[in-house]
């Protein structure tokens, strides 16, 4: 049993760790807030009816992005760049983006998508290095071609 779940925690990290978490977490909790808003009954809702429909496309569109990032770490830069356009957008367009709180978890989590880089394992035994090329010794001057007398009709040097 104890086994078992540290097995699965350990799969769980390394799942975790191969992709932006932590980005696509924000990024569908901020779809999540954008899209529940307009749910909200008529008086906390700033604006309603067809301005409600911008709303739930945006979460939407978020929330998938954020899964995107999750289950396609190829594709984190475009949907952290999507991302945060979408949560400028639903600033404008969607109940100040959620009361704020759907734009600034959205632009977050679109920073973290875009900025994450997957970790690279650990390198194996490589071979020395080469010196560096000044360290080289240079060729003998007979190796080298010689430059040949270029004749232009205008005087240009080669």
């Amino acid at each position: 049993m104890l086994l078992s779940r540290r097995r699965r925690w350990r799969q769980w990290r390394q799942w975790r760790r191969g992709r932006p978490f932590w980005g696509g977490l924000f990024t569908v909790l901020a779809g999540a807030w954008i899209c529940v808003l307009p749910l909200a009954p008529l008086k906390v809702m700033l604006q309603q009816g067809v301005a409600g429909i911008p709303s739930v496309l945006m979460g939407a569109v978020m929330i998938v992005l954020g899964l995107t990032a999750w289950f396609s770490p190829a594709q984190r830069s475009l949907a952290g760049v999507l991302t945060t356009l979408i949560a400028t957008a639903a600033l404008v367009l969607s109940n100040l983006g959620g009361f704020l709180i759907g734009t600034l978890l959205g632009i977050l989590g679109g920073g973290l998508m875009f900025a994450w880089q997957p970790s690279r394992p650990p390198r194996e035994a490589s071979p020395p290095a080469s010196p560096p090329r000044s360290a080289l010794p240079s060729p003998p001057p007979s190796a080298l071609p010689s430059p040949t007398a270029h004749q232009d009709s205008q005087g240009a040097q080669p």
